[in-house]
């Protein structure tokens, strides 16, 4: 009898007839990868035939000079084989909206356009709302959406709302746009998106950990030495820097991004894969990280900043030099930490993470590091040590998943070599043209909130990193810039290693 436990099967859902509106629709967001991961989930026929989009932005242009131009940008940025009839079949129900974000009489001009749209597109008055702006406008866009009965669901129509990061730029300023939305929109309204959680391997960390039964009984204390989270740009701030140098490192990538890959992590199983399930069990995870005293944001953290190095050969200029940062800068552009879970299956588990700029390569990765198997056996034989077993969730570039485990050389005498088996996304089920916001779109469209952050979570987030934000405050730095472009980061974050008696792991693949 063949084996066909390996054979793919899947419920194709589309996503129902809806109306998707951005604001912000002028801006790269929407060329680069809104309107091509739409495009791409009418490819796979998730897309409803009874769908259309609404830009709304400052600029003043016509619906065909918007449909024009997302013609000409999809061609550029699509993320396979364009296909010119495909995408006719989208370009007609494309409009747009010229609108201030807090002018009343321009969302009474988008609300009759969508009545106009429910009409000729049958699209059912449901409609969600893409906030690709800045973070001063994600509260009063809602609240004119809410003056002029745009939030408002009933008689089975649903009304969403999409808010990219950063969700605020400390606790009190995250509370104070958690109260904002939620005074115009209920909470399982809102849809709190983190593009990271699009990549395929980071949503495969649940099923990876929860349907093999060889992994979940040994995730726990009594078997894993330690974790390390790396999240590493090879790239300095470009023309990012009016906003990094208010943000920093810290704030820009550990309370969402970083903070989510714990999570998944080292989350209990839940009940089901039901969004607040999965979400409630990510919540306890934030919750149950060991808070910093000040002593300990001095030894348990680092941060730097790149100064000038070499990158691929090329030179390259110090991260005070770059366009819009100040000579004198003191933001941080590398950050790592040691953070320990308060809890019965992390427990004295240290889970070290670190982030940055200008590093040798870009890379995402989860390394699980096993504790090493006892040396009796092997103390009247030629081998002096044993390696550790380590599992390495490979989140990108090259989405994957390889596990280091020791084997015998081949010879007479007993000497054992590590040796990896590795999983590849692409060799495996073929290259996913994807922008990493299909799935997201997705979910929103269809109602599952599994993969975006729900308020309690986003609030426990700054909480954790707060205290560290204020003694960085209270201490500036003296030592910046402390690493070179092309390096791994600071002299401190190996420290921060070697007084645990561990190294960070050489990322070489």
């Amino acid at each position: 009898m063949s084996d066909t436990t390996n054979e793919f099967s899947e419920v194709v859902r589309s996503t129902g007839n809806c109306v998707m509106i951005i604001f912000g629709a002028s801006g790269d967001l929407t060329k680069r990868k809104l309107v091509p991961a739409l495009y791409n989930l009418l490819r796979e026929d998730l897309l409803h035939e009874d769908f259309a989009i609404v830009g709304f932005a400052r600029r003043d242009m016509s619906h065909e000079t918007f449909r024009h131009n997302m013609t000409e940008e999809i061609q550029k940025y699509a993320t396979g084989p364009f296909d010119l009839d495909l995408w006719n079949q989208l370009v007609k129900k494309i409009y747009y909206v010229a609108g201030n974000f807090e002018n009343k009489s321009d969302y009474q001009q988008l609300r009759k356009l969508l009545g106009e749209i429910d009409n000729q597109h049958h699209t059912g008055s449901n409609y969600f709302y893409y906030l690709a702006t800045s973070p001063y406008y994600f509260v009063p866009v809602v609240q004119q959406l809410q003056a002029v009965g745009l939030t408002k669901e009933q008689k089975g129509k649903w009304r969403r709302v999409i808010i990219e990061k950063p969700f605020g730029y400390d606790l009190q300023s995250a509370r104070n746009l958690n109260r904002g939305l939620t005074q115009a929109l209920n909470e399982t309204q809102i849809y709190r998106i983190d593009h990271y959680l699009g990549k395929e391997t980071v949503q495969n960390i649940l099923v990876f950990r929860f349907s093999n039964g060889i992994f979940e009984p040994i995730w726990n204390r009594r078997y894993i030495d330690h974790v390390q989270i790396t999240v590493a740009e090879s790239l300095g701030v470009e023309q990012r820097g009016g906003y990094y140098d208010q943000a920093g490192a810290l704030r820009d990538m550990v309370p969402n991004h970083i903070f989510q890959l714990i999570s998944l992590t080292a989350m209990e199983p839940p009940v089901s894969f039901g969004a607040n399930s999965v979400r409630d069990e990510q919540a306890k995870i934030l919750r149950a990280i060991q808070p910093f005293s000040p002593e300990e944001i001095l030894t348990r953290s680092v941060r730097g900043q790149y100064g000038e190095g070499l990158l691929n050969g090329y030179s390259t200029s110090a991260y005070r030099s770059e366009p819009r940062i100040s000579p004198e800068s003191t933001t941080e552009t590398y950050v790592a930490l040691k953070l320990l879970i308060d809890n019965w299956r992390w427990s004295d588990v240290p889970f070290y993470l670190r982030t940055g700029k200008a590093l040798p390569r870009r890379v995402t990765e989860i390394a699980i590091q096993f504790k090493r198997a006892p040396f009796v056996l092997f103390r009247k034989t030629p081998v002096d040590r044993l390696m550790s077993n380590r599992l390495v969730l490979h989140l990108q570039p090259n989405e994957g998943i390889s596990l280091r485990f020791g084997a015998k050389i081949p010879g007479s005498l007993l000497r054992i070599g590590a040796v990896n088996m590795d999983f590849r996304y692409e060799e495996t089920f073929g290259n996913t043209t994807s922008t990493g916001y299909e799935r997201l779109l997705y979910d929103c469209m269809i109602g599952d909130a599994t993969l975006f952050q729900r308020a309690d979570m986003v609030e426990t987030g700054w909480s954790v990193v707060e205290p560290i934000l204020d003694v960085w405050k209270a201490l500036p730095p003296r030592s910046f810039p402390n690493y070179a472009s092309g390096s791994w980061g600071p002299k401190e974050a190996e420290d921060l290693m070697l007084r645990d008696g561990r190294h960070w792991r050489k990322i070489e693949d």
